[in-house]
């Protein structure tokens, strides 16, 4: 492996001294030919694990016939994927980008363009909410408003009034006359699995409705199944206006979405907005595979079912070892342990124990196994992080004692 002080990469980021050299379903194995239980897949990107066969056929097939083809022509399997997106979800329109900042720099001039067209181009606000997280553009970096995440670059872009989730009134009194729309997530990731309730979506909705603004839903880490259904607003019972989509759309290869109703979008012609890779053929190919296994029967049940599971399993853990974990929280296979000990030193112990997780805000641990994850599979994940929280405790105990 790459000694870290010999790396060309720019260090950005706080890499585990851990390498992979392939995958099968659930399963990373290590240059160094270790097994490990993979339930970060990705950050929530691989929902179809390692290495599916259905999506490496889809994969191969498409390389030998076209990588690359220029926007200013058609693309007849884009055009099929953007249908069946509609035909799943709210929307009219698709824009294809390449990853989920840029799916949501779609939502956000989508949103404003909205406005701009009616002959209100002052409206160009966006309400968001603390802990959300949209991305590491200038832009998105300024919706999801965390302090650690803009210092260094200079003057936040203009548009954003953060709000605390949940709280209606500070919404309602958010609202004026330069509000384009509001953007949320169903169910925060990075702001450690945080969910507000659903008659606060209920209520937004409204507002919307009756304040003439745009609802943006950030489905980039709940979307395409994690939380049970193909898209998380479902299980709310509020649709929005726009949608972004990334993560797992392309099942591991990049590739990002933009969702609007014809409304919504109506702002959106030709110029307004481009993307060089955008619904490039080998992202499309791979994310109509992804479509094509998710929307089998059954698949969403599965999913639930093991959810379930987990959540049962990973409470018993927390009530065994109360000096070590808090609480359960989540939705589908977007699972949060709240820890009691540092959340890092959690995910290190795992690690330790061959299981991959990945921390979140409010010192929450995520599970987020492939949405392919075996009964077998969550048993192995919970008596691995049983024998972490035993060696956890064992390090609380020392540590009471003054050792």
């Amino acid at each position: 492996m790459t000694n870290s002080a010999t790396s060309h990469l720019l260090p950005v980021f706080a890499r585990a001294d851990l390498g992979f050299e392939r995958g099968e379903g659930c399963w990373l194995i290590a240059t160094n030919g270790e097994r490990y239980l993979d339930f970060t897949s990705g950050v929530a990107v691989n929902a179809l694990g390692h290495c599916h066969p259905y999506l490496v056929a889809a994969l191969q097939e498409q390389a030998t016939k076209l990588w690359h083809m220029s926007n200013l022509f058609k693309s007849p399997d884009g055009e099929r994927l953007a249908a069946r997106l509609c035909e799943q979800s709210f929307a009219d329109f698709v824009f294809f980008a390449n990853s989920g900042a840029e799916a949501m720099e779609c939502a956000i001039k989508v949103t404003r363009k909205y406005h701009a067209a009616k002959g209100h181009p002052e409206r160009y606000r966006i309400i968001t909410f603390d802990g959300a997280f949209h991305g590491r553009t200038l832009a998105t970096l300024a919706a999801t408003g965390s302090p650690k995440y803009l210092e260094g670059f200079g003057p936040p872009v203009d548009g954003f009034d953060q709000v605390p989730l949940g709280d209606l009134d500070a919404v309602k009194k958010a609202i004026g006359p330069q509000t384009a729309g509001i953007l949320i997530e169903p169910l925060q990731g990075e702001g450690g699995v945080r969910a507000a309730p659903h008659a606060f979506f209920k209520a937004l909705r409204q507002l919307c409705d009756d304040k003439g603004l745009l609802l943006v839903f950030d489905e980039v880490q709940t979307g395409m199944g994690r939380t049970g259904e193909l898209f998380a607003h479902k299980r709310l019972g509020v649709t929005p206006d726009v949608m972004s989509l990334a993560k797992a759309l392309g099942g591991g290869f990049p590739i990002g979405a933009c969702l609007a109703t014809a409304e919504a979008a109506s702002g959106m012609t030709p110029g307004s907005h481009g993307s060089t890779f955008g619904g490039n053929p080998l992202a499309v190919a791979a994310a109509n595979a992804v479509l094509d296994v998710m929307l089998k029967p059954g698949f969403f049940e599965h999913v639930q079912k093991m959810s379930l599971l987990l959540k049962q399993k990973l409470a018993s853990v927390v009530d065994r070892h109360p000096d070590v974990l808090a609480e359960v929280r989540g939705e589908g296979l977007l699972i949060g342990v709240r820890a009691v000990v540092p959340s890092g030193d959690l995910v290190t112990a795992l690690r330790e124990q061959n299981l991959l997780t990945v921390g979140a805000g409010e010192n929450v641990v995520r599970f987020l196994p492939p949405l392919i994850v075996t009964e077998a599979e969550i048993e192995d994940s919970v008596q691995r992080l049983d024998r972490a929280c035993v060696k956890l405790s064992g390090g609380q105990l020392k540590r009471a004692a003054g050792q």
